[in-house]
This record gives C-alpha cells, sequence and structure tokens, in this order.
C-alpha cells in the first residue's frame, strides 16, 4: 500500500517532491522518485510485500522505464510464470505488472487480480490503471499540456484545482485515451438454484479472503460482531489461527459488546479502541483532511474508522474489512423496501458500482491516514461478479425481509447463533456515534444562517449535517462546484 502521484509532460523534482509529501501517510517506510526529460513519477510506500527488496520506482532491464503501483496484486506469483524471460530484481508484486506491461501493453490490466492503481513509464509514454472496483485511488489534471496524476486530492493541489477522478476499470494512454477493461456481470441469471448459489458461494468468499492474506508483515481483521466482519475474520482464522482483531465503539455501544463475544468464539486477540463525544468533535478536521468528502454519512462513519485505524496500526501493517456485502446482498434497512425483483437488484448494481465514491473512499482514507493498509475480501472480483448475478430473492427474503440471508444461511456452521441473526446496523449506530454530528451541526448552525448559506451552494444541501461537512471540505480544499460534483459523486447510504 502506498502513494504515487507523477507528472508527464515536465520533470519538476521539486514539485513532485511536494505532491509526496502530502502523501507520506500513506507510505511511511521509503519514498522514491523517477525523473527523466519530460516526466517525473514517485511513490511513498508502506511496504507489505518484499519489504527489503521492493523499492519503488522499480525499473526494467533496460532502465529507460519504470512502475510506480499503490495496492496489491493478489496473482502475481501465477502471472510471473509466465514471464520467465524477464530478469525479476525484486519479489515484488509491482514488479511482474511492469514487466507483463513489456509483453502485451496496457491491456495487462485485466490479467491483474487485485487491488491497483498504478503507472508505467515505459520510456515513450505513460500508462495509468486503477481496478474494476476503485478500491485503490487515483486522480488526475491537465495544466498547461502537463498531465499530472495523484493517489489523493490534496497531492494535486500544488498543481491545480481542476481535478478528476479517474474512472475504475480503466486503463489510460494519452494516444489511445481511457480504455475500459473491466465488465460489469450485472444481469441476474435466472438458471441459478439456491443449492447451486450456496456451492459457489463456499467456494468464492474463502477463496477471496485466502487471497488477502499474502503479507510479510503482521495481519489482522477489523471486527465489529455483526455478520459481514465476523464472517471474514473466521474464514481468516480457519488458516491464521489466532490473531489480532480490532473494534471501536463509545461506552455502551453495541458494537464493543458484539465484538468482544465474536473474537472470544473465534479465538482472537482483541483490542478495543472506546472514544467519547469530545474526541468525535475533536477529529472532524483531520477526518475532513484525510477523507476527501464532504457525504454526512461517511462522516459519521469515518470518524469511528479513524479510531479503529489508528488502534489496529499499533499491532498491523494489514487488515481485512467487511466492506461491500451491504451493497451486494441487500445489507441496508432501505433495500426492503424495494419490490424483491429488477428494483432491489437494479439498486444493488448501482450503489456497488458506486463503491469507490463511497464506502471505499473511508476505508482507504481513513487507513491510510495512519499508515495501515486495508484489504476488502467480499470485493474480489469473482466474489462479486458472482454476487450480483444472483436473483434478489437469495439476498432479502420474503416474507420477514430477512437481509442478506444467503451470506446468513451459508456460513451458519462458521458463526454463532447471535452473529447471523444480528440485525444490520449502520457502522455508526452500531458504534453509538450515530447522532453525534447531527447535534454538532445544529448547534453550530442557527436556522437563519443554514437557509441563508445553503442557497450558495450550488447543488442540493438538504439539513445542517450535510452543510457543517461541506464547509470542513471546502475549509481544507477549496475546489470549484463542478469539480466537487465530480469527485464525491454518489451520496453514501452508509
Amino acid at each position: 500500500m502506498c502513494g504515487i502521484a507523477g507528472m508527464v509532460g515536465s520533470a519538476d523534482k521539486i514539485l513532485l517532491q511536494r505532491m509526496l509529501d502530502a502523501l507520506r501517510h500513506r507510505g511511511p517506510d521509503d519514498c522514491g522518485l523517477f525523473v527523466d526529460d519530460r516526466v517525473a513519477i514517485g511513490q511513498v510506500r508502506l511496504s507489505i510485500i518484499d519489504v527489503e527488496g521492493g523499492h519503488q520506482p522499480i525499473q526494467d532491464e533496460e532502465g529507460r522505464g519504470c512502475i510506480v503501483a499503490n495496492g496489491e496484486i493478489y496473482n502475481h506469483r501465477l502471472l510471473a510464470k509466465h514471464l520467465s524471460r524477464h530478469t525479476f530484481r525484486t519479489r515484488s508484486d509491482t514488479e511482474v505488472a511492469l514487466h507483463l506491461h513489456q509483453d502485451i501493453g496496457p491491456e495487462m490490466a485485466r490479467r491483474l487480480d487485485g487491488m491497483f492503481a498504478l503507472a508505467i513509464w515505459d520510456g515513450e509514454a505513460i500508462t495509468l490503471a486503477r481496478d474494476p472496483m476503485g478500491i485503490k485511488p487515483l486522480y488526475y489534471a491537465i495544466e498547461d499540456d502537463v498531465l499530472y496524476f495523484a493517489s489523493e486530492i490534496k497531492a494535486l493541489l500544488p498543481v491545480t484545482r481542476q481535478i478528476r477522478e479517474f474512472p475504475s476499470g480503466h486503463w489510460f494512454r494519452p494516444d489511445q485515451g481511457f480504455q475500459s477493461f473491466a465488465e460489469w456481470s450485472a444481469e441476474v441469471r435466472r438458471e441459478w438454484t439456491l443449492e447451486d448459489a450456496i456451492a459457489r458461494l463456499r467456494e468464492l468468499l474463502p477463496q477471496a479472503v485466502e487471497k488477502r492474506l499474502m503479507a510479510d508483515v503482521p495481519l489482522g481483521s477489523f471486527c465489529s460482531g455483526g455478520l459481514d466482519s465476523t464472517l471474514v475474520t473466521a474464514l481468516a482464522a480457519r488458516s491464521l489461527g489466532s490473531f489480532h482483531t480490532f473494534s471501536t465503539g463509545m461506552d455502551g455501544s453495541p458494537d464493543l459488546e458484539g465484538a468482544e463475544r465474536a473474537a472470544e468464539y473465534i479465538g482472537t486477540t482483541h483490542h478495543i479502541r472506546e472514544f467519547t463525544e469530545d474526541e468525535f468533535l475533536d477529529v472532524l478536521p483531520e477526518v475532513a483532511w484525510h477523507l476527501e468528502s464532504f457525504d454526512a454519512a461517511l462522516f459519521r462513519s469515518a470518524v469511528p474508522t479513524y479510531f479503529v485505524s489508528e488502534l489496529a496500526r499499533t499491532f498491523v501493517k494489514v487488515v481485512l474489512t467487511g466492506e461491500g456485502a451491504d451493497e451486494l446482498y441487500g445489507g441496508y434497512e432501505y433495500l426492503k423496501d424495494l419490490h424483491p425483483g429488477a428494483a432491489l437488484h437494479q439498486e444493488l448494481v448501482r450503489i456497488t458500482q458506486a463503491l469507490h465514491n463511497t464506502n471505499l473512499q473511508r476505508t482507504d482514507r481513513m487507513t491510510m491516514a495512519h499508515g495501515l493498509e486495508g484489504r476488502v475480501p467480499y470485493l474480489d472480483w469473482p466474489h462479486a461478479s458472482f454476487a450480483l448475478t444472483l436473483p434478489p430473492a437469495f439476498k432479502v427474503l420474503a416474507p420477514a425481509r430477512v437481509e442478506k440471508w444467503i451470506l446468513r444461511d451459508t456460513f451458519r456452521d462458521l458463526l454463532p447463533a447471535d452473529v447471523t441473526q444480528r440485525s444490520k446496523q449502520k457502522f455508526a449506530e452500531g458504534t453509538g456515534s450515530m447522532d453525534l454530528l447531527r447535534r454538532e451541526a445544529n448547534r453550530q448552525i442557527p436556522e437563519a444562517e443554514f437557509e441563508r448559506e445553503r442557497g450558495k451552494v450550488p447543488f442540493p444541501i438538504r439539513t445542517k449535517e450535510e452543510l457543517f461537512c461541506y464547509r470542513l471540505f471546502q475549509e481544507r480544499f477549496d475546489l470549484p462546484a463542478d469539480v466537487v460534483q465530480d469527485l464525491v459523486g454518489t451520496t453514501s447510504v452508509y
């Protein structure tokens, strides 16, 4: 896990270093630059694979080209077997992507199984690519015929405020533009029987978790005591045995009690971070700087994620999380109001495809704020593609409208009944902090001020809480309205 930045069409080393300094929290272990006549690219590194030898940028055999990357390529060992003509200098998964690009060009992105945002300079042109789900962030800007890119918005602020998000599942090369390499399997397969779907789920989800145990450093798991994160923890424990798990909440919150019971059942070494209302409010400016969004729902869940990530980083460098299960399997309460057919399926596809702007953004930014890598097994591309083909009736079970039913039923042998039967709670609800942001916004913004200010924002602001979060965001980024709309995208439901 890292932060990457660069420019093509110029080679300003001092500017590149400023960009990388803004990303240092993402990569506290190392910093590397490659500067040539028309290009300057670099990376700040959180060392996970080949800790000693994986310094980036990694150059090709001739020294003309190089790669910087953020993320993990889980099938890199398999890919490397077909790249025997190349001389490998490291054991890094990133070098595999470089050599694959040498062999087949930008279409190498289609072969990568993992989460990634990467840049490859081949001596003549730049190739940028981002994983299909948008798990790893990437932004770009063009100023005076110079292409700039970076892992976070803040790294581009020294250059411009005309910043755009790089689209998920695409690669880019200046002479070919943006090219999609990921095809969403979003049509329901009516031929699925429940028995066949359960059998396939029992294969795919454990495989997704197993892939994400790849690390040369300590690994743990977030475990709130709810179904999603506890199931991931239980599946990981089948390979790891006892390992570290982490939860957070306010005194007496449901997640703290539920997580401790789940950890005891699974047999992990569990750690909790209890926080107060004052701590929640005090950290809001820092969270706003890292989150790079003004979505109020994200803010509510980002603060607890910030605290639990801070705790986890004192023990591990990598954590597994439960992100994506609610989107794929119908976990949100409002989904029960939709007809369990086309309407429900279309909404699940929509919110899954929007994750790069919502819960994935929160997870990436809050973990990386502490130099911690978050991995999301539910959003493994084969598993996610499978889940989106399932009939909605397998997910929200009538007549009781039980959410995530197939997930609960398939793995009921792994988890205690109080976990498989626990109703969905939003993360902010489970941690006890759901209303803190709203109360603070109401305290700080009088009604007359709210009515006056909301009219100045060039898109709908419905509540004082939303205006409060927008202020927190714009005080730090001061972006044009059209840029803000493009970057924030879909509002989170979390």
